[in-house]
């Protein structure tokens, strides 16, 4: 017999006076949480859910069997934890706040794009500038299409791809993180300038890879893929998509630990529209408060997904903004830190709004009586 749990926070508030101050900051940022539920799942089931408080929580806990008692306490530890700011280059990316990366894809099959930053340097030079200009933390440059049906890229198309991208980005003093799978792509990025790997199959592609960023010591993204072949996309066959990929990203993590990655190196994407259903995809958003229980900081890739468009009556890629600021302020009310965008001042904009009313939050029940 397996048995997990697994702590989901399910109650938010707009400022911990709300609930007389019964009420943590989730995972150090603008997010207020006040209620929790302490799930019991057994051989893949469900099995026994209860509702907390921080002021209930340790009563709660008590109640667990013995073996599940240390993984418990440490989601919860894991929940009320401030993540340090990451320290990139000329850059310092704060994470007690929503950050945006920007997409750069330099590969001649985006979906988004059509190729257009590959074939023009000096378009892809400007677009780079104007997501810097507008307020993108870090940008994100990968130089392979792993959208579903993509064929695989030979690691030297994409290191040609990819380093003269990173060489423009770093002499303008951008944090930057490379998409890949391959660690001599990695390699090659680092070498130019990169700072961050941005990993979709979290490691498991290369062979090389955590020894290489373990070696290196650079931040990595992990990101839930179904598929560890060729094809990410592959075998995306759940028992409860939310926590099997909560399962999934924990057993990443612990893997990456064990090679000799620092585990405050690690940030955690759950992997919207990869080998995910529409169903699954909006499972796992509406679950994603509860992946700080891992105790990394969290990214969220799903801009201009296939899932809007299933959404908005088939919506071509170009027509999605609106539903992709909609997922951006989803991952904003789940104390996601960085959020993987397109659109970047529009996203911007949008979490600058939002964070305004988050700081307005603090003071609007200051004339509430103590106790």
């Amino acid at each position: 017999m397996s048995e997990q749990v697994y702590i989901r926070p399910v109650g938010t508030t707009p400022a911990p006076q709300a609930e007389h101050g019964d009420a943590v900051r989730l995972a150090g940022g603008m997010v207020y949480a006040h209620r929790f539920a302490v799930i019991l799942r057994r051989n893949g089931m469900v099995a026994e859910r209860w509702l907390a408080s921080p002021q209930t929580i340790a009563g709660v806990l008590a109640e667990l069997p013995e073996s599940l008692a240390a993984e418990a306490q440490a989601q919860w530890d894991a929940l009320c934890r401030v993540h340090p700011a990451l320290e990139l280059g000329e850059r310092t990316i704060r994470l007690d706040q929503p950050q945006v990366v920007g997409i750069l894809n330099v590969t001649p099959d985006s979906f988004s794009d059509g190729g257009k930053f590959l074939d023009d340097p000096e378009a892809g030079r400007a677009h780079a500038s104007a997501m810097l200009e507008a307020g993108a933390a870090m940008v994100d440059i990968g130089g392979e299409s792993t959208r579903p049906g993509a064929p695989a890229t030979w690691e030297g198309d994409e290191i040609a791809r990819v380093v003269p991208a990173v060489e423009y980005c770093a002499a303008m003093g951008a944090a930057i993180s490379v998409d890949t799978r391959r660690a001599a792509v990695m390699q090659a990025a680092l070498d130019a300038g990169a700072h961050v790997v941005n990993d979709v199959s979290a490691l498991r592609h290369d062979p090389r890879s955590r020894e290489f960023v373990a070696a290196r010591g650079c931040p990595v993204v992990l990101m839930h893929a179904p598929g560890d072949g060729a094809d990410p996309h592959a075998d995306g066959n759940y028992t409860n998509v939310a926590f099997d990929v909560f399962d999934a990203l924990r057993e990443r993590r612990d893997a990456a630990v064990a090679a000799g990655i620092d585990p405050a190196r690690i940030v955690l994407d759950p992997g919207v529209g990869f080998g995910k259903s529409l169903a699954e995809n909006l499972a796992v958003i509406n679950a994603l408060p509860m992946y700080h229980a891992l105790g990394c900081p969290l990214l969220l890739g799903a801009s201009r997904k296939r899932m809007i468009g299933a959404l908005s009556h088939e919506a071509p890629v170009e027509d999605r903004l609106g539903g992709s600021i909609a997922l951006a302020v989803a991952g904003m009310n789940a104390g996601v830190q960085l959020l993987r965008v397109h659109d970047v001042a529009e996203t911007v904009q949008a979490r600058n709004v939002w964070r305004g009313l988050r700081d307005a939050a603090l003071t609007d029940f200051a004339e509430l009586p103590e106790g």
